[in-house]
């Protein structure tokens, strides 16, 4: 049985965190949820006070190289060594900002650095949104996850209501639908399915069938010989 790099891509609301992480735990791999490393990278210019517009500003902070880790126990972000996991996902400053701090070219090249790091020896399950593009081209199995907007929408709401927020489904909508332009049209790594990637539409999945439908591409891919013993 071998280890292989998995890239899972995709849009925002449509659960590709919770994919990522659920395939993660089932084949006993590393998660790198890419889009923590990043919003803590927000959350460390709005500390310090920088021009959420001002890109250079943004990459001469990022110049101090911030340690940026995940807990192994908890995979919570650390930033500094500090945990900041709260502050990432609550904070909707982070949240807006988020995009502004993803274009910056400095920024993605200091993250590839990091992410190149975690995947080096196999074994990862990393998601985000140039993944399968950028970071891990030569991941064995790269999954681009789609929804329908209403879902999104309707998945992203219930989220942050979990999490005590009070907002509209016309304002999670608009967040959704211009964090996908910001995303596909910056010139740094754009959101776009690589080639040789599964298109994989998880609308009408429970959390539960999403992942025994990617175990199912997976497992041939780490082991053959159990999975596909009739091909040579």
């Amino acid at each position: 049985m071998k280890r292989i790099n998995i890239a899972i891509d995709g849009y925002s609301g449509c659960g590709k965190s919770t994919l990522a992480k659920d395939l993660a735990g089932a084949l006993n791999y590393t998660f790198i949820d890419s889009g923590a490393m990043f919003r803590g990278l927000t959350h460390y210019c709005i500390r310090h006070g920088i021009d959420m517009y001002d890109a250079g500003a943004i990459a001469e902070l990022i110049q101090n190289r911030p340690s940026i880790v995940f807990d192994s126990k908890s995979n919570h972000l650390l930033l500094n060594g500090i945990d900041v996991e709260t502050q990432i996902r609550n904070d909707q400053k982070v949240v807006s900002s988020v995009s502004f701090v993803a274009a910056v070219p400095h920024v993605r090249t200091y993250l590839k650095e990091l992410q190149q790091e975690y995947i080096a020896n196999k074994g990862v399950v990393m998601d985000g949104r140039d993944i399968g593009t950028v970071i891990m081209p030569d991941a064995e199995l790269k999954v681009f996850v789609t929804a329908t907007i209403e879902e999104r929408v309707f998945r992203r709401l219930q989220q942050l209501k979990g999490q005590g927020e009070s907002v509209t489904e016309e304002e999670v909508k608009t967040n959704l639908v211009e964090r996908d332009r910001a995303d596909a049209n910056r010139s740094a790594a754009p959101l776009k399915k690589a080639l040789n990637s599964v298109c994989f539409d998880t609308t009408n999945f429970t959390r539960e069938s999403q992942l025994e439908a990617i175990l199912s591409i997976a497992r041939p891919k780490i082991d053959p010989e159990k999975y596909l013993p009739f091909i040579q």
